[in-house]
């Protein structure tokens, strides 16, 4: 073998470690979008892979119809789940069983910032952090309990109070009603 092969050899090893390199510097988070109730799966999934993901969850206590209590540990955004990856890592993440897409506007991955995820990951927010749902006015809901369950309908605002309005498609009428958010699901669920 000459000098000048070995040369070249040396040379492509070395710009291969660069490249290696910077793609570890250029890896961002990603939000990822799952299949629903798959979060965790997808999460096992991607750590085969070597992928580094992180999913935020949080803790209620749920009480189920016989009045027993149980921890439940939970994902903080349903359906999503977050990597570090760099551009050519895509494929893998996509391959991964639970995974549907990384989000992004459609022609590119929308990367989040760093420090929303270290806020993610830190302990102050792990043990205060919770779900946040606030309805959407002119979304479609349903009354989830008390004597009005099961009726469906759109939510409107009215002097700082959240109405439900129930239309009687029939016979095109509306009625409108006072209700609080934790006595309404949305229609999306």
């Amino acid at each position: 073998m000459s000098l000048q092969t070995i040369g070249r050899t040396y040379v492509d090893q070395v710009s291969q470690n660069q490249a290696i390199m910077g793609a570890a510097r250029d890896r961002n988070w990603y939000a990822v979008y799952t299949v629903p109730q798959h979060e965790k799966s997808a999460l096992k999934h991607l750590d085969m892979r070597e992928i580094e993901s992180f999913l935020p969850t949080y803790e209620t206590v749920r009480v189920w119809k016989n009045r027993q209590r149980m921890k439940l540990i939970l994902p903080l955004f349903p359906s999503y789940l977050f990597v570090h990856i760099n551009f050519t890592e895509r494929v893998k993440v996509l391959q991964s069983p639970g995974v549907l897409q990384i989000v992004g506007n459609g022609k590119e991955n929308a990367a989040l910032r760093d420090s929303e995820i270290e806020f993610l990951r830190s302990d102050f927010c792990r043990q205060r952090v919770e779900p946040y749902r606030d309805f959407v006015i002119g979304e479609k809901v349903r009354i989830k309990s008390g004597v009005m369950q099961g009726l469906q309908g759109t939510l409107v605002r009215k002097s700082n109070s959240m109405r439900f309005v129930l239309t009687l498609e029939l016979i095109n009428q509306h009625a409108a009603i006072e209700v609080n958010a934790e006595d309404l699901e949305s229609m999306a669920a």
